[in-house]
Order: structure tokens, then sequence, then C-alpha cells
């Protein structure tokens, strides 16, 4: 494995990401961030809390559960039961210009079931996507708006993104398969 992204370049990362959304959006009005479990809803929490430290209003942040939505989830339904964790959304996203946060963008179907699944609990006035890599190799018509950090990989590599909150340490790694 070789690290491509160490804990303070993570960190200046989502502070120009929160600055990025602050000038696009011209303020955090009807702003929310929604993690797309598992890597995804920290990420959202800390670009809240970087965009609460710059202009001091407080962003809301919900997580994403995406099992049920993914166009995979019956290629594996001989082997064990999907894990099924908890979607948490405690406000409104009707009219609201939803940030939706993920790890690394890579396929786009990840990101697809995210949409599919935001769209069941309203209409937002906008969905913008923010990820931390963009790795390419993309089988939908997926950009995302706010990138950490473009890494052109090979299909035989995989990028793991670590974070404090779930692996104990902060980076970014490319792997050979």
């Amino acid at each position: 494995m070789s690290q491509v992204m160490d804990a303070d370049r993570m960190s200046r990362a989502l502070t120009r990401i929160s600055h990025e959304i602050l000038e696009r959006n011209r303020g955090t009005d009807d702003l929310a961030l929604i993690g797309i479990r598992t890597r995804g809803v920290p990420l959202a929490r800390r670009i809240a809390h970087t965009l609460h430290g710059i202009n001091h209003e407080e962003v809301h942040t919900g997580a994403l559960d995406i099992t049920l939505y993914r166009d995979d989830l019956m290629r594996h339904a001989v082997g064990p039961q999907p894990l099924i964790r908890k979607t948490e959304i405690p406000f409104s996203i009707d009219d609201k210009r939803i940030l939706l946060v993920d790890d690394v963008l890579y396929t786009g179907r990840t990101i697809r079931a995210a949409l599919d699944a935001l769209i069941d609990f309203g209409r937002p006035k906008a969905i913008q996507l923010i990820v931390m890599v963009d790795r390419g190799h993309r089988e939908l018509p997926i950009k995302a708006d706010y990138v950490g950090k473009n890494l052109p990989t090979s299909l035989s590599q995989s990028v793991q993104v670590h974070l404090q909150e779930i692996d104990g340490r902060d980076e970014v790694e490319i792997q050979e398969s």
C-alpha cells in the first residue's frame, strides 16, 4: 500500500471544500449535509464543523444507508444477508440544497443508489456531491461538485480512505489488488 494523503492533507482538503461550498452557495442558507454510510458520515460531520467555524452557522447533518438501493443486491442474494444500517435524516430535505458526502467516487453506482434513496425522503431544491477521492472509471454519468483529491487509478488498484472516527487514523492509500 502507498499513502497518497496523510491527516494534514485530508484536513486541508476538507477546509478547501468548505470554502468552495460557501462561495458556490453564497453561505449556508437551506444547506444540509448527508453522509453515505459508512465513511461519508464522519466526513459530512467534519465539513459541517468546518463550515460552522468559518461562518458561525449550524448546518444540518444526516446519515444515509443505501444498502437496499444497491443494484448489486440481488447478485449476492444467495450469500449472507446484507447489513442494513440506520438512515438518520432528522430534518425535512424538501427545498433544501443537499450536499451528499462519500469517501470515494468510482463507478458512480453508490451515488446512483444514494440519489434514489434521497428522493424517497422528499424533494430537495438541488443535490451536490462531495467526495474525498475521485478515482475515475465511471460506469454512470456522475460527477462530483467538490473533490478532495483526483486520483487516477488502474482497475487493478483499490483506494482505501481511513478516518480517525472509524479506523483510528486519517489517511488515503492505494492498494494493488
